[in-house]
C-alpha cells in the first residue's frame, strides 16, 4: 500500500492538472471501490473549482468551490495519472480508456485524470470542507511527521511507557500519520534502533531523535518519487525510484551498507508485517 511519500509524490504530480482548475466532466464507471461511493458523486464534482489539493496521512484531499471536499484513498494498486497537455505541461495525449479506469476527471485546461484500481481496495468519498477533519477515516489520525506539531517532545511522551516494540508503536497511526512498514524500517535503520525493542525502554533523547530521522526519510523518500515495489506510479506514469536506495527494507541476507559492519539484513515477522534490519548495527 502506497505509504506518505508515495502519496505526496502523486499529490505534487496532480497540483498543475487540477489545483485552481474546474472539473468540467466527472466519470464514475462503477459503483463502489472498496465502499460504495457517495451518492451523485459525478453530479457533485462536475463544474466544481479545485480550491486546493492536500494531503492528511495517506489520503489526498481536494477542497472543491462547492464547500465539500473529494477524498482519495489509493488503496494496494489505485492509481491517479494524468493526461493531455494544459500550457505545455504535459507531454502525452489521452491514452485509450482501460478496463479498470474507475472515475475519470476531465479538467477544464485540457488534463484528464483517471484513477484505476484493479484490486479495487481504493476509495473516494465526499465530506463538509469545514468538518472534514471529524470524519471516521481522519479524526483519529496522529500529527502529520512532516508538521510543526510532531516534535521531540510530542514523540518521546508518545512513545514513554508503552510495552509494544518501537517498530509497532511507530506503525500506529494515532501515534503519528502516514508512516508504513518501509519508512519506520529504513528510520529504525538509520537509527540504530532494533525493530524488538520496547518503545517505552527508549531514553527521551532517543525517542525524540526519531523526529529528525523520520523526517529526513520522508523526504529523501519523496525526493526520489517514492518507491515502485508492484503497482505504485506517479501522476506521469513514471516509477518511484526510493527502492534502489533501500538500506534494509527488502534486503534480506544481503551485507549491511554500514562501514565497518560485517553483519547481514535479517527479516522477522512482527504482527504480521515484515521487519528487516540489521542485528550488529541496530539495538
Amino acid at each position: 500500500m502506497p505509504e506518505l511519500p508515495e502519496v505526496e509524490t502523486v499529490r505534487r504530480g496532480l497540483l498543475p492538472a487540477m489545483e485552481g482548475s474546474v472539473i468540467a466532466h466527472a466519470e464514475v464507471n462503477r459503483p463502489d471501490l472498496r465502499w460504495p461511493f457517495p451518492e451523485n458523486m459525478a453530479a457533485r464534482l462536475a463544474g466544481q473549482r479545485v480550491i486546493a489539493l492536500r494531503r492528511r496521512s495517506k489520503y489526498i484531499l481536494a477542497d472543491l468551490a462547492s464547500g465539500e471536499t473529494l477524498l482519495i484513498h489509493l488503496g494496494m494498486s489505485g492509481r491517479m495519472t494524468v493526461s493531455g497537455d494544459p500550457l505545455g505541461v504535459f507531454q502525452h495525449d489521452h491514452p485509450a480508456a482501460q478496463k479498470h479506469d474507475h472515475v475519470v476527471f476531465d479538467m477544464d485546461n485540457g488534463a484528464r485524470v483517471t484513477f484505476n484500481d484493479p484490486r479495487r481496495f481504493g476509495a473516494m468519498d465526499l465530506m463538509e470542507t469545514a468538518t472534514a477533519d471529524a470524519h471516521p477515516l481522519l479524526v483519529k489520525l496522529g500529527p502529520e511527521p512532516l508538521g510543526n506539531s510532531f516534535d521531540e517532545t510530542y514523540l518521546a511522551d508518545a512513545l514513554a511507557g508503552r510495552k509494544t516494540p518501537v517498530k509497532s508503536a511507530l506503525l500506529d497511526q494515532r501515534i503519528v500519520a502516514g508512516l508504513g512498514n518501509i519508512y519506520v524500517c529504513e528510520t529504525l535503520y538509520r537509527a540504530r534502533i532494533s525493530p524488538n525493542r520496547r518503545a517505552g525502554n527508549l531514553s527521551r533523547q532517543r525517542a525524540g531523535g526519531l523526529v529528525t530521522i523520520i523526517r529526513d526519510v520522508l523526504l529523501d523518500a519523496i525526493e526520489a518519487g517514492g518507491s515502485s515495489l508492484r503497482d505504485f506510479r506517479q501522476a506521469d506514469g513514471e516509477l518511484g525510484y526510493f527502492q534502489h536506495r533501500f538500506d534494509v527494507y527488502d534486503r534480506e541476507g544481503q551485507p549491511c551498507r554500514s562501514a565497518g559492519c560485517n553483519g547481514t539484513i535479517r527479516r522477522i515477522v512482527q504482527s504480521g508485517r515484515s521487519s528487516f534490519y540489521c542485528a550488529s548495527c541496530q539495538r
